[in-house]
């Protein structure tokens, strides 16, 4: 059994036993993701009017992640909230006027922004909505790899629980996850990695670092088949392959471009290309189709000939945030997301470590030693 179906199993839903063993999952189909019913087009309207009212009401604003129906991308857009990756939703947060955040994701994202604005209500349309990589990296096991290894600098992704975070040195995102474990690696640290094996593999082969691995990975990405994708570029022979990191090896060795949700929609701008083939969650497509109108946009295969879902690369839990849970959470500040005032105080440390490290970056270099300078802080 995969790494991604055991993750699966870890969730107290009654999905069959026969459908995670072996082959490709296609884990939006089954059942227990508890996707929400689809309105009609005038209930949507209806709902979409109601969340705007109340967002004035509750002095509160929407953050959404790309992987979330287009629907909560669009009103987060429309009514001055965001549409981002997990960091940026969770900065942005902290930094906006509003009182109440609705973070429309994955429950490890709630925690984060609770983390960076903790006199803020944060709000999730659906507690359950959780992440494979988070489940799949529980802090009491977690603990004990790192006291295994008390030698290295403990790096964690963000897609983990505030727990792992708090016991972290530095967090980082796919965005800048080379840059810090690059410089890392230049003044001297041996590094433990958590929680996705295909991630820290990347990182690894691209900068050198000597680097220990959890083994994790994400239920979406696991499950990109690079046969099946070259067979795909057989087909559509002009087009670039842009690929999430988090991906198996072999199709991050197809990419035209490896980068996180911010990097391929800049890929995709900035390419001359008129087709590109896309092997990150489905959620993508919509701002990528909305942001290149002249451009074509294919999804990675995930599964071979023979199968009846081609390309099922969509997160359950990202698929369980709609609508009306949105307006309910709003209505009752049903779904509050509270983390302990010490852990989150801990679980900030790392946080702030990387947000100082990449705004040292945007100026154009970080300077030699401001990693340990940045530590001892």
């Amino acid at each position: 059994m995969t790494d991604a179906a055991q993750a699966i199993k870890a969730v107290d839903y009654e999905q069959p036993q026969d459908e995670l063993e072996g082959g490709s999952v296609c884990a939006t189909k089954h059942a227990w993701a508890r996707v929400p019913v689809e309105p009609s087009a005038t209930e949507r309207a209806a709902l979409k009017d109601k969340i705007r009212r109340l967002l004035k009401e509750k002095n509160a604003v929407m953050v959404s992640h790309y992987y979330v129906h287009p629907d909560l991308q669009d009103l987060a857009e429309d009514t001055g909230g965001i549409v981002s990756d997990s960091l940026e939703m969770a900065r942005f947060g902290r930094d906006h006027a509003a009182t109440t955040l609705v973070v429309s994701g994955v429950r490890f994202m709630g925690e984060t922004s609770k983390i960076l604005s903790p006199e803020k209500r944060v709000l999730m349309p659906d507690l359950d909505a959780t992440c494979s990589l988070d489940l799949g990296c529980p802090v009491d096991a977690f603990n004990a790899f790192c006291d295994a290894h008390p030698d290295r600098t403990v790096v964690v992704y963000a897609n983990t629980s505030a727990a792992v975070k708090a016991r972290s040195d530095w967090l980082v995102t796919s965005s800048c996850a080379l840059d810090i474990v690059k410089a890392l690696k230049d003044e001297g640290h041996k590094i433990l990695w958590a929680p996705d094996r295909h991630l820290g593999g990347y990182i690894q082969r691209e900068t050198g670092a000597d680097m220990v691995m959890w083994g994790g990975s994400c239920i979406v990405h696991d499950e990109f088949k690079a046969f099946e994708l070259q067979e795909l570029l057989r087909e559509h022979p002009g087009a670039k392959v842009l690929v999430h990191p988090e991906s198996p090896a072999a199709v991050v060795a197809l990419a035209d471009a490896v980068g996180s949700t911010s990097g391929i929609l800049n890929a995709a701008r900035q390419m001359d290309a008129k087709e590109f083939i896309v092997a990150t969650d489905n959620g993508m497509m919509h701002k990528l189709r909305t942001l290149n109108p002249g451009k074509t946009f294919l999804e990675a295969p995930t599964a071979g000939n023979s199968a009846t879902c081609k390309s099922c690369a969509h997160c359950p839990w990202m698929a369980m945030n709609g609508l009306l849970d949105v307006a309910r959470v709003l209505e009752t500040g049903a779904n509050e997301i509270h983390v302990d005032p010490a852990l989150g105080q801990r679980a900030r440390l790392p946080i702030d470590r990387m947000l100082a490290f990449t705004a040292a970056l945007k100026t154009g270099s970080v300077p030699k030693g401001l990693v340990a300078h940045i530590g001892a802080a």
